[in-house]
């Protein structure tokens, strides 16, 4: 087997803030010697999240069993998606920041499957993935990730189940959505139809020019490859996604 050196596009703020949290998590169930220090466990983690390095690979690389690793990365996980913003808070800080919109949008999270799996399914975008709702500022940082949901459920319904809509309905913040969300009596939509009047033409193009920057937010997601197409459990994508969102404002 070959080795080499590799570059982690990521500050060293980041690792010095995973580690930390593993150093205090390793110290609050006592745990005893392991084979990586903090430090090592919180860079295989960040490898493994930002690079989509699978797990057999970093533990060659690290000198650790693959059954290890994995260990590694599911605790790590779900101790940085445990810090990130629930739902109240995300829109009461939203409030507060007196952002003058904000933009709800639905992305998805390819999976490794067949196609006998239909409830992951999305005819949207004819693959097979689970459905993530995000809420982003108007220049494009995330604010708050949804759990998952299976890939046919239509964004609409999504946000309907997380309740996102009626929270942000209720705290008064100017929400601008897609089409997916038609049949929203809150959100801003464009408008449907062919042979539209010129006033209505000119009233998508603004939202959409007023959307763009914040629908960036997603593609933010996708720049940690290990949500390009997820060969886990479908249902981590939630936790991986708010444990990347977490990350995303340590980089920030």
């Amino acid at each position: 087997m070959l080795f080499y050196r590799a570059a982690l596009p990521l500050s060293r703020k980041t690792l010095t803030f995973v580690a930390g949290i593993i150093r205090r998590h390793r110290a609050s169930i006592g745990s005893c010697w392991r084979k990586l220090n903090p430090g090592q466990q919180a860079l295989l983690v960040l490898a493994h999240l930002r690079k989509g390095e699978t797990l057999a690979e970093l533990a060659a690389g690290f000198g650790v069993g693959v059954t290890t690793a994995w260990r590694y990365v599911n605790e790590t996980v779900a101790l940085l998606a445990a810090r990130a913003p629930k739902l109240r808070r995300a829109v009461r800080d939203a409030k507060k920041a007196g952002y003058a919109y904000v933009v709800v949008d639905g992305t998805l999270i390819p999976i490794d499957r067949v196609a006998a799996d239909r409830p992951f399914y999305s005819g949207k975008h004819k693959k097979h993935g689970m459905n993530l709702q995000v809420i982003a500022s108007p220049g494009g940082d995330i604010l708050w990730v949804s759990g998952a949901l299976p890939g046919s459920v239509h964004d609409k319904k999504a946000e309907w189940i997380w309740g996102v809509l009626a929270e942000l309905e209720a705290a008064g913040l100017v929400t601008l959505a897609d089409k997916g969300y038609l049949g929203s009596t809150y959100a801003k939509i464009p408008y449907r139809g062919k042979n539209k009047p010129e006033s209505q033409k000119q009233a998508n193009k603004a939202h959409a020019k007023l959307r763009a920057p914040a629908e960036r937010a997603n593609a933010q997601l996708k720049n940690w490859r290990i949500l390009r197409k997820l060969r886990c459990c479908p249902w981590r994508a939630g936790q991986l996604a708010k444990a990347i969102h977490v990350l995303q404002i340590r980089e920030a």
